[in-house]
């Protein structure tokens, strides 16, 4: 396949593998190429927002279908290169995290720098190489940066399927990366997508605490654990708050149960390793942060997006659901009065340690949680 700008002719072929190669010189675990056309992907789309779906995320619903239009987003795009990168640290320490209740347990994903910055640096690399190699260029990167479908257009360029808990998954690596898009002119061989693995199983659906993969492939985020904790800038509905555990900020339960994780892949990004604060942290060592700490221990994490208001609040939470004793107690009263929301959860968490307490009840046993343990500990996914 030739191609012809300024008068020199491209083999698009050879462009291609030239692209892919690039990108694993870059740091991404997989490059693929697919075209702009999403348009199998806007029913389900609409149906998610007429749903109601997207919870407060107005965002979702501003830009309507343009999501599945990323032609629109860049005038003459032909073509999207989509990239995926491992993030899994090898000291994730999943299991031990998750089954002491005194901790709190940070998604996996952001325990490291913000990865936003870091992939979106490496796209424009990989468009300005390809720039420097034809001549002449239009392109642009995303990294959950504009209103672009990622996982539809991942599973169209071949890097995975998508799963029952909506996210994509990889024969070779399981689903612990960051995916990312770099949109160009230019009309390169595309790829073909690949089959889908999940078969019958249903792990990601039953073990979720919330029950927010309400039917295959679709997330009611409104009950998903990652929005009540970091989207959702309101008061967490009483309902959930029990059922969130010691998860302060997002959840990966529905990808730690995931077979397919038996090959996930470790990063080797420095950038991705954990922060010392961040990773195993004690929650009242947490919930005594000022917000002067909070800036400083999360500066340059994608943590900081939530504020240190919120941030409390999901500690607040957490602590309700610690087990007794009056350090707790003691630690919720010492920050009454500093806001309204923050107030709500720490009267919620203060009953819930006081009932704990006055029926000799230690710790609330959650059969999900101790049965997602379990499989951890049994090795179906990389833990330390």
């Amino acid at each position: 396949m030739l191609w012809s700008i300024m008068s020199k002719p491209l083999d698009l072929n050879q462009l291609a593998q030239n692209i892919k190669q690039w990108g694993l010189e870059l740091g991404f675990q997989q490059v693929g190429i697919t075209d702009t056309d999403l348009r199998a992907s806007e029913p389900a789309l609409q149906a998610w927002l007429d749903k109601q779906y997207h919870g407060e995320m107005a965002w979702m619903a501003l830009h309507g279908m343009m999501r599945a239009r990323p032609h629109e987003l860049l005038p003459g795009t032909l073509r999207v290169i989509s990239v995926r990168m491992n993030y899994l640290p090898a000291n994730a320490a999943f299991a031990s995290t998750l089954k002491d209740p005194t901790l709190g347990y940070v998604s996996r994903y952001a325990l490291g720098r913000d990865y936003h910055k870091l992939l979106r640096s490496r796209l424009k690399k990989l468009g300005e190489q390809i720039q420097q190699y034809c001549g002449s260029l239009n392109f642009r990167p995303f990294v959950d940066s504009a209103p672009i479908l990622e996982r539809p257009l991942a599973e169209k360029a071949g890097l995975g399927w998508t799963g029952k808990h909506s996210l994509i998954l990889n024969r070779e690596a399981g689903s612990f990366f960051f995916l990312g898009e770099l949109l160009i002119d230019l009309p390169l061989p595309v790829d073909q997508p690949v089959e889908e693995g999940c078969g019958k199983c249903v792990a990601c659906m039953t073990i979720c605490p919330t029950g927010a993969i309400v039917e295959p492939y679709t997330v009611d985020a409104r009950r998903c654990i990652s929005y009540l904790t970091i989207e959702l800038e309101g008061a967490i509905p009483e309902a959930f708050r029990p059922l969130i555990g010691n998860r302060i900020y997002g959840c990966d339960d529905c990808q730690l149960i995931c077979p397919w994780n038996r090959y996930s892949q470790l990063t080797d990004e420095a950038d991705f390793s954990p922060r010392k604060a961040l990773h195993n942290p004690d929650l009242l060592e947490l919930f005594s942060w000022s917000e002067a700490q909070f800036l400083k221990v999360t500066e340059g994490s994608a943590i900081r997006r939530i504020g240190h208001l919120r941030w409390l609040r999901n500690v607040a939470v957490a602590l309700g659901n610690a087990p007794w004793s009056n350090a707790v107690i003691t630690a919720l009263e010492s920050r009454k009065g500093e806001h309204p929301l923050l107030d709500e959860h720490i009267e919620w968490a203060i009953a819930q340690q006081i009932e704990k307490r006055n029926a000799c009840i230690i710790e609330v046993q959650l059969p999900k949680k101790q049965r997602l343990v379990r499989v951890i500990e049994k090795g179906l996914v990389r833990d330390a």
